[in-house]
């Protein structure tokens, strides 16, 4: 609709997010370095794994399988510590940010004109000061903290696996194409699909609100088919935008759940007619282990990537209020919001 509130474009999303990230940037580096370090303490079991099946082979005594397996235990226990404190960081990170975000909401909803809600109806900032804000604020809180930790951790296991063979790694990287074409697809598709949906649910909002509110002029206008059309209208509008979401997510996940395994097929294969040549067994199956391991991380990305796309456009539309023009102030009048002035000697 013509009145419509207007939603933010890309880069200024992309700034109002740095803007986010400064504002608590100690927060933020403490969150990627401790990622990093229980990145770095995850890949020594692959490694100190295949270790062991070279020193097997060697024809070496238990002491040395226990001495690997205790550091296998350890590297593990530590990534878990670090893991879960560079958890806890991200989620105190992403509550003060969340924070942030609805207090400038907040300040941004009492500045607009009456005009403006009035043409654009109190649906659709309804919508966004808790629809998007909230998916906005599970993003903050969950998603985007365990998003980075998997990052650092796909990032440092890829590395992992050329520094073992660059042989074997590009087998690895060649293997992941699949996912990063459907990933592709995806995401050229996700923020329109998403923006829609969120300007369908306004609207369904809208028109609930409307009817609510007017239900005694509705009954006594004898106006109840013609609301009935209108809200019946809205709910298919919304459930086509979420078909369409939903298309989206059934074409992306069963590619991605097939590519995995063709990167360590592929490694198995190449590792197979070049062990005890180039590279050892023991590089082979640290490389497939690296591989595999390598699905979890790539499973969290992309288990919060419909998640991510989604709030991304909320925090497009919760954004969108900055751009409402500003009436200029009255000679003479407030400089704020135009607020109704009261007249008169007595009034106090």
């Amino acid at each position: 609709m013509s009145g419509a509130l207007p939603v933010a474009e890309p880069a200024r999303v992309r700034r109002a997010a740095l803007r986010l990230i400064r504002l608590d940037g100690r927060a933020f580096a403490a969150m990627i370095a401790i990622n990093a370090l229980a990145a770095a303490a995850g890949l020594a079991g692959p490694w100190l794994l295949g270790r062991i099946v070279d020193v097997v082979k060697s024809g070496a005594g238990a002491a040395a399988v226990d001495r690997l397996a205790l550091a296998i235990l350890a590297a593990a226990l530590v990534q878990l510590v670090l893991s879960r404190y560079a958890g806890h960081v991200g989620h105190r990170f992403g509550e003060r940010t969340l924070a942030r975000v609805r207090e400038r909401f907040t300040e941004r909803a009492l500045d607009l004109p009456v005009s403006v809600v009035e043409r654009a109806g109190t649906g659709d900032l309804t919508t966004r000061g808790t629809t998007d804000v909230a998916a906005l604020g599970a993003t903050l809180r969950d998603a985007g903290p365990d998003v980075l930790i998997a990052a650092v951790q796909a990032a440092f296991i890829l590395a992992a696996v050329f520094v073992l063979d660059p042989l074997l790694g590009a087998c690895g990287v060649l293997g992941l194409l699949g996912i990063w074409f459907a990933a592709r697809w995806y995401l050229r598709r996700a923020v329109p699909a998403y923006l829609a949906e969120g300007a369908a649910n306004s609207a369904l909002a809208e028109q609930l609100a409307a009817t609510t509110a007017g239900a005694r002029t509705v009954a006594a206008l004898r106006l109840e088919h013609r609301r009935i059309t209108a809200c019946q209208a809205a709910i298919g509008e919304c459930r086509r935008t979420r078909t369409r979401t939903l298309f989206l997510r059934s074409v992306l996940f069963p590619v991605v759940d097939v590519s995995y395994a063709i990167p360590v097929a592929g490694v198995l294969l190449v590792g197979g007619f070049m062990a005890n040549g180039s590279m050892t067994l023991g590089t082979v199956v640290a490389a497939a282990l690296y591989l595999r391991q390598l699905g979890q991380p790539l499973d969290t990305i992309l288990l919060h990537l419909e998640g991510m796309q989604s709030s991304g456009a909320s925090f497009a539309r919760v954004e969108g209020l900055a751009l409402v023009p500003r009436p200029a102030p009255a000679a003479g009048g407030p400089a704020g919001r135009g607020g109704v002035r009261g007249g008169g000697a007595g009034v106090g």
